[in-house]
């Protein structure tokens, strides 16, 4: 199957929010529409870290990977947390999960980044199975506190 990536631009936005609600649907939340404009509004601006890269096949999107850079005090290179990758149901075991993967990682050593890295729920199985293909788990626990 030939999958094309590419940057999100405005033109996807349609697109774009039917695969994020079915990400929410996914994990079982909601978040306030404002939540989901002000994400799409930083996806698009060229000054906000936050980039969307877009997984198409037949000339339809399927998919996203949600990624931003940041500094980070273990390395002189910027580091790239993968936020959210989502492939709609349809679109599953395709290999377009890894070929998001493959073209951050690639993107990454063009740009000079240090580190790409992301988590998932414990118990998601398939979207470990991918992962572990990539790297192992670090064996962090991650602590989230709502301010």
């Amino acid at each position: 199957m030939m999958a094309g990536i590419r940057t999100a631009e405005a033109a996807d936005e349609a697109a774009f929010r039917a695969l994020w609600q079915g990400y929410l649907a996914f994990y079982r939340v909601t978040v306030a529409p404002e939540v989901t404009d002000t994400t799409w509004a930083r996806i698009l601006d060229p000054d906000s870290p936050l980039t969307a890269r877009l997984v198409l096949t037949e000339g339809r999107v399927r998919g996203f990977a949600i990624h931003h850079t940041h500094l980070s005090t273990w390395g002189t290179r910027p580091d790239v947390y993968l936020e959210d990758l989502y492939l709609e149901p349809s679109a599953r075991g395709l290999g377009l999960g890894r070929a998001l993967i493959e073209d951050l990682i690639a993107l990454g050593k063009a740009k000079g980044w240090g580190r790409l890295y992301w988590h998932t729920d414990e118990g998601n199985a398939t979207a470990r199975r991918l992962y572990d293909g990539f790297t192992r788990s670090d064996g962090h626990v991650r602590y989230r506190l709502a301010l």
